[in-house]
C-alpha cells in the first residue's frame, strides 16, 4: 500500500521545500467544510465559520467540491509563491483546458492515473463531470455547469473568492504561520544538504520513505491506501518533487501526481501533541490479529493482568501450543507486552496500543 515517485537521476536540487499560501489556503478551507477530519481546530473552525458573513459563506460552499473530500492540483502549486496574490497570477496562467480538467480531477477515482480529455472539449468527459456534481448537489451543479460554459467568468469570480477569503481571515493565518511553515521548510531544505533524502524524508514524515536499488534507481513511496504511481519527470518542462508544509493538515498527506504535473505533497508540520503515524500494514495486521474469536476471548483476558501460556490454556480449554500461536500472532501485531519472571514468562494485553487502534486507523484512512 505504497504510491511511488520515481526519481531516478533527480538532482537534488531539484526536491523543493517551500510554504505556499494558496495550499495552506486550501487546507484551511478543507477544515472549515469538513471539520470531522480535524478535532483539533475544532474552536478555530466553530469560531471562523461563526463569522463568516453569508455572502462568503455561501460562495464557499458553492465551490467546495475543490477542497473537500479531494483537493484540486490547482490548489497545490508546484512553484509557491511569496504571496497569494503571486500564486493567483500563475494560476491565471493555465489556459482554460488544463484548468478546468484539473478542478473537476477527483482523486478517489482510477482516471486521475491517467490523462484524460479536458470537459470543455470532450463531449463524454462533459456528461461524466456534469453527473458526478449532479450527484452532490444543486448548488455543485450549477457551479459546474457555470465553469464549463464560461471558464473565464468563473476563473475571475473564483479569485475573487479567495482574495475575499484573504481579508476575511486567512490573511491574519498566513501572517502567523508564514514564519512557521518557512523555519520548517528552510529545516528540511537544510537537512537535505547535510544528510540526504531518506533522512530528510523521515523527518518530514513517517509516511514517507525512500527506496534506493542497486541499479542506481530511486523511488519515495508515501504510505497511503489510495495508489498512485509517477515519476519526477512527468512534467519534461519543470522536473522535480515540491513538499509544501502546513499547519492546518494533519492527518492528511495530500499527494498530487497527476500525469503532466510536476509531483507535489503537502505534509503537516510536526509538532509535539501530534502522534506519529503508524504504517497502514500494521494497522490492517492489527485489526487482523483482533478478528479472530479465540483471540479476542484471549485479550479480554490479557487485559486485567498477566497471564501465562500454561494458565491461558487452562482456562481456555485448549492446548499450549494453540495458546502459543494466538499469542504469537498478537506479539507480531505489538499488541502484547511481554516480561520475564523466573521461569515463567507473562503475556499482557498492551492498553496504549490498542486505544490507539481507533485512531491510527481514522489517520490512516484520512491520511
Amino acid at each position: 500500500m505504497a504510491n511511488v515517485i520515481d526519481i531516478t537521476g533527480l538532482p537534488p536540487e531539484r526536491v523543493v521545500f517551500a510554504p505556499s499560501p494558496l495550499a495552506e489556503l486550501s487546507a484551511a478551507l478543507h477544515a472549515l467544510s469538513e471539520p470531522g477530519h480535524h478535532p483539533g481546530l475544532h474552536g478555530w473552525v466553530t469560531a471562523t465559520n461563526a463569522g463568516l458573513k453569508t455572502d462568503l459563506a455561501d460562495r464557499l460552499c458553492e465551490a467546495d467540491f475543490l477542497w473537500r473530500s479531494a483537493r484540486s492540483d490547482i490548489l497545490l502549486p508546484a512553484r509557491p509563491g511569496a504571496t497569494l496574490a503571486e500564486e493567483l497570477d500563475e494560476l491565471d496562467k493555465i489556459d482554460d483546458e488544463r484548468f478546468v480538467a484539473a478542478a473537476f480531477e477527483i482523486s478517489c477515482s482510477p482516471r486521475y492515473t491517467r490523462r484524460t480529455p479536458s470537459p470543455l472539449v470532450d463531449a463524454d468527459e462533459r456528461a461524466r463531470v456534469r453527473e458526478m456534481a449532479a450527484a452532490r448537489g444543486p448548488r455543485q451543479a450549477a457551479f459546474t455547469d457555470r465553469m464549463l460554459t464560461d471558464p473565464d467568468g468563473l476563473r475571475v469570480w473564483l479569485r475573487r473568492l479567495f482574495e475575499n477569503c484573504e481579508d476575511a481571515f486567512f490573511g491574519d493565518i498566513w501572517r502567523r504561520v508564514s514564519i512557521q511553515l518557512a523555519a520548517d521548510a528552510r529545516h528540511k531544505t537544510e537537512l537535505l544538504r547535510r544528510k540526504g533524502l531518506a533522512e530528510t524524508l523521515t523527518a518530514t514524515s513517517r509516511a514517507l520513505t525512500l527506496e534506493e536499488a542497486q541499479d542506481g534507481s530511486a523511488r519515495i513511496l508515501v504510505d497511503k491506501l489510495a495508489s498512485g504511481r509517477t515519476t519526477a519527470f512527468s512534467d519534461p518542462a519543470d522536473p522535480g518533487v515540491t513538499f509544501l508544509p502546513t499547519s492546518f493538515g494533519w492527518p492528511h498527506l495530500l499527494f498530487s501526481h497527476a500525469p503532466g504535473w510536476r509531483p507535489v505533497l503537502q505534509y503537516p508540520v510536526a509538532s509535539p501533541e501530534l502522534p506519529a503515524p503508524t504504517t497502514l500494514e500494521l494497522v490492517q495486521q492489527r485489526l487482523e490479529a483482533l478478528g479472530h474469536p479465540m483471540r479476542m476471548q484471549l485479550c479480554r483476558t490479557l487485559s486485567r493482568g498477566p497471564h501465562t501460556t500454561g494458565e491461558l490454556a487452562t482456562t481456555f480449554g485448549i492446548t499450549a501450543p494453540e495458546v502459543s500461536r494466538h499469542i504469537a500472532v498478537l506479539k507480531k501485531a505489538g499488541l502484547l507486552q511481554t516480561r520475564r519472571r523466573g521461569r515463567y514468562v507473562l503475556h499482557q494485553l498492551d492498553l496504549q496500543v490498542v486505544a490507539r487502534l481507533g485512531s491510527d486507523f481514522l489517520e490512516g484512512v484520512l491520511r
